[in-house]
């Protein structure tokens, strides 16, 4: 296969954008913030994923996945992505309890987007499976 850019490094070949086909007015981003990682996952109002980034496929890796900041870093590149797609409304909901939850919001909020609405939709454990019985003995 051909080196399509002439500017780019010999021995690497360069990838070519996907072209965006429709636009999309309405979305909602899903967040999921554990202790360890924070998913960010755009997506259609019927549920058609549109692009989806974590702060580990950012490149941060160990520790470093789970900071406020690696977060706020994969928030804005799905915003980007959104911008890209034409977005102006936005819908937010928060799954979980992780560390990034907040600067999320902020970059949201700084954003030109319209936030339409902002839901938390952690689960929320109500006495769960009834435990084994005692030993006999």
């Amino acid at each position: 296969m051909a080196n399509i850019n002439t500017r780019s490094r010999p021995g690497t070949i360069a990838r070519r954008q996907k072209k965006i086909k429709e636009v999309v007015n309405h979305a909602i981003i899903h967040i999921h913030s554990t202790f360890n990682n924070t998913i960010v996952t755009l997506t259609r109002t019927n549920g058609e994923t549109i692009a989806q980034e974590s702060a580990g496929t950012i490149g941060y890796k160990g520790t470093k996945k789970s900071t406020p900041y690696a977060a706020q870093v994969a928030a804005s590149k799905v915003l980007e992505i959104a911008r890209k797609y034409g977005v102006k409304e936005l819908d937010v909901k928060i799954n979980g309890i992780g560390s990034g939850r907040s600067s999320i919001l902020r970059t949201l909020e700084g954003s030109e987007f319209q936030i339409l609405s902002i839901a938390d939709v952690t689960a929320i454990a109500h006495n769960g499976c009834r435990p084994p019985k005692r030993p006999r003995g």
